[in-house]
């Protein structure tokens, strides 16, 4: 289905008008993440560099509002009936690419709300290779998807899985630590912000390697088989 989409984007004057804005709200959420990951782990940011990182956010919002906006007059309005499930796959990917936008502001917020220094231990350092493979992951995530790639989608969607499993088992970790509660605080914040833009990065690969109505899971037997088959099928197993 993804790749009807990138079609139409190239082909249909009003849906690449919402790839292009989709195109820019992947840039400004990487962007947002990548700075966020900077202030928490080097320095909090100084008021001008807040302001800009509230601005990067509102424009998020701002564009995700326009997308559905122009979805749904495209569907009301023009002529795009046969286009609702590409429409509806759009609609999905932007939610989630809003919400990354969301929790890469809220890593910059954390000091805010009282959260202690981060020690220098093994636990950090794992909060800051969670950083690096979602950066990392974020950094390839534009490009895979114009160009549907499935076999690196799926590598991808396995680096944003082990993300997730390590998160968890890190925050197990830092539950038996012995920091005080506001470090505690810090870390369990960060470790779950890291994950969660993991997971709605995971949900943007799935519009890549699944049909729409498995949106958003991760079959790995299913994800393998697309793979295999450049394509495969969309049929229900």
């Amino acid at each position: 289905m993804l790749r009807e989409l990138l079609s139409l984007f190239k082909t249909d004057d009003a849906i690449a008008l919402m790839g292009e804005n989709f195109a820019r709200m992947l840039d400004r959420s990487r962007e947002l993440t990548l700075v966020a990951g900077s202030h928490f782990f080097e320095g909090p940011p100084s008021p001008e560099e807040r302001t800009e990182i509230l601005r990067g956010d509102t424009k998020v919002n701002k564009l995700e509002r326009k997308i559905r906006k122009q979805v749904i007059a495209h569907l009301t309005l023009g002529e795009g009936g046969s286009q609702v499930p590409y429409c509806l796959l759009l609609m999905s990917l932007v939610k989630d690419v809003e919400r990354i936008g969301d929790y890469a502001k809220n890593i910059v917020e954390i000091f805010d709300e009282g959260g202690g220094p981060l020690p220098e231990d093994g636990n950090v350092d794992e909060i800051k290779e969670l950083r690096r493979i979602v950066e990392s992951i974020f950094a390839e995530v534009s490009e895979v998807f114009i160009s549907s790639d499935y076999e690196k989608a799926a590598e991808l969607i396995q680096q944003g899985r082990e993300v997730t499993r390590r998160s968890d088992h890190l925050l197990g970790r830092i539950a038996r630590s012995p920091y005080d509660a506001a470090t505690t605080t810090t870390m369990v914040l960060a470790t779950r912000y890291y994950k969660r833009i993991a997971a709605h990065l995971l949900n943007v690969l799935s519009g890549i390697v699944m049909p729409l109505h498995k949106l958003d899971y991760y079959d790995e037997d299913y994800v393998d088989q697309l793979v295999e088959t450049h394509g495969g099928s969309d049929e229900d197993e």
